[in-house]
Formats: structure tokens, sequence, C-alpha cells
């Protein structure tokens, strides 16, 4: 068997204080997390991150981890010494065959036979709050929408084991949430000691990338194609919005790059943002004789130099 260095796996000092294991948990759950990382690795990863957070987090565990770990080095063969784990009670995770997957060997046989939930001695304690993200695609932050999500993690069994095993959960994305906003699932987070709840599961909003649009806060900002003389002479036009189909005049003498404002048809809320529509000239192509004829026809009737602003 070798040794495990939890401190190395959290990328944290063995002075660490409980605050800052949290804290490199969550950073590190934030990369791995099978539903949300692109790394190969992310679900071995995220399994070795959650071990290493269950020993260092909990005081007796990191005690006794403490006592005879500062000897041996990562990947070290280790054996603990019999009878090392005397006047230490532990609750928390351990491995049974006919279970579901959980922690490793190294923590089986670290922790030996004592880590009957509940057990004489164990802390009760509350669940860790957990942290991941959800992407939605910007409609629905319109209309809101429920989504079905897989997280891998730790869990209590029907014995009341804890177990590393997958679990399905239902989320509904409200209407006019804004990314970077978060939804709390009460009791979804990592399992508690002694009888105690479970912590909670915040999912940040993360927004699809569609290159249609740009959201800042609740505003939504696209571009609008028009003609040459629908933006000369005025027109009305209609085109798609996050919200549906919508008709928009475009005043004479429009110039590329100008933005029309629709008040109230950015992201729902209270305030609801705006949409914003930026002008984008589209010129016909000069693909058949009539098309060239009426652009040399232009050339030579209109006295118009776009680049006179520009010194030329």
């Amino acid at each position: 068997m070798e040794f495990k260095n939890y401190y190395q796996i959290l990328d944290v000092p063995n002075t660490a204080t409980a605050e800052e294991i949290k804290k490199s948990y969550r950073k590190h759950a934030r990369k791995y997390h099978p539903d949300v990382s692109k790394e190969k690795d992310a679900e071995l990863r995220m399994k070795e991150i959650n071990e290493a957070y269950a020993v260092l987090y909990d005081p007796e565990k990191r005690e006794a981890y403490d006592q005879l770990g500062d000897s041996f080095e990562e990947g070290q063969p280790y054996k603990p010494p019999p009878g090392w784990d005397a006047g230490f009670e532990f609750s928390g995770p351990r491995r049974s065959s006919g279970s579901a997957p959980d922690f490793s060997d190294f923590f089986a046989d670290f922790f030996g036979q004592a880590h009957q939930e509940g057990g004489h001695g164990s802390r009760a304690q509350k669940g860790e709050d957990q942290h991941s993200s959800i992407n939605v695609g910007l409609a629905d932050l319109y209309s809101g929408t429920t989504q079905t999500i897989t997280l891998r993690g730790p869990r209590h069994d029907a014995s009341g084991r804890l177990v590393i095993q997958d679990h399905t959960l239902s989320v509904k994305v409200p209407k006019g949430i804004r990314p970077g906003q978060q939804i709390r699932l009460s009791g979804q987070g990592l399992p508690g000691s002694g009888g105690e709840l479970a912590g909670d599961l915040y999912l940040e909003i993360q927004l699809r990338a569609d290159p249609r649009y740009r959201v800042e806060g609740a505003d939504v900002f696209q571009s609008l194609p028009v003609t040459p003389w629908e933006a000369g002479l005025g027109a009305s036009v209609e085109t798609s919005t996050p919200s549906g189909i919508v008709n928009v005049k475009v005043p004479p003498d429009s110039q590329g790059g100008r933005q029309l404002r629709l008040k109230n048809r950015g992201i729902p809320g209270s305030p609801a943002g705006d949409l914003y529509l930026q002008l984008e000239i589209v010129l016909p192509p000069a693909d058949s004789e009539k098309m060239r004829k009426l652009y040399e026809t232009m050339a030579s009737e209109i006295s118009f130099n776009p680049r006179q602003n520009k010194g030329v």
C-alpha cells in the first residue's frame, strides 16, 4: 500500500487551518468536479480530493493522520503499526465489499476498523456546503427551466455508511436569474456526522456561449443587420430576440454601429434589463451585371467619401 499525502492533494501546508482547508477543497472541487471539468483525470482527482478533505477537516482523523504521516512521502510504501489507533474513535467513510466505490485502500487500512458512523466518541457535525456550477442558455434566463444533473460525492448508504456514489438532482432554474448568481439546494451538500444534517449545495449560474448575444448584467446586446436603404431612409424591420420576434423602427439616416434600445427586453427581473440592437449595415453583393451597374451609377453620381474624417 502506498502512502497518500492528503496535504499535497489539497495543496495546503500541514499547518493549514480548517478554514484554509475548506477554501482549498472548494477551489479544487470547482476545477475537478466531473460534471463541469474538462480534465482527463477529473473523476479520479475528485475522489482523492474528497478523501483528503474527509480526513483533514475532521479534527480527530487529522490528529491521527499527523501522528503517523509526518515521516512518509507520497507514493512511499506504507503500513500503520498494530495498535496505533488506540484512543481514537473515528466516524466517517470506510470500504466494504458489495458497496458503491468509495475511498481508497489506504484510507481503509490507515483508519483500520474504527469507522462505524456514530460510534462512541464521534463528533456530531453538520455537513459542509458544496459549490458547483450549472450551464444554461440565454433563453432559460428569460423563461426559466428545469435541468437534471448528476453529482458524484459522499453519501450515506442504506446502512448509514459513507460511500462515494452518483446521485441525480432536478434543479429548477428560475426566470430572471442572472449569470454569476447561485441556486441553493438545501441538504444536498456533504453529509453530516453523528446524526447531523447534510450541508447545502450552491450552483453558480454560468451562461453558455452564444455568438448572437452579449450579456452584461441584465442587459443583452445583439446585432441587427439592415440594408443601406433601410438605414438611410428609415424602416420598420422584423427581427428575432431572446424573448421572441419584434418589430423595430430604424430611424432615417442611421449609421452602422448605432444602438437601438428596447426597454425591459433584457433579462427579466426587478428591474428588468434592456435589449440593445446594434445596427450592422449589410451591402448586397455585386454578383450580377445589374448590381454592378447600380454600383457604377452610385459611384459616378454620389459624391461621398467615407474616409474624409480620417484625413484622406
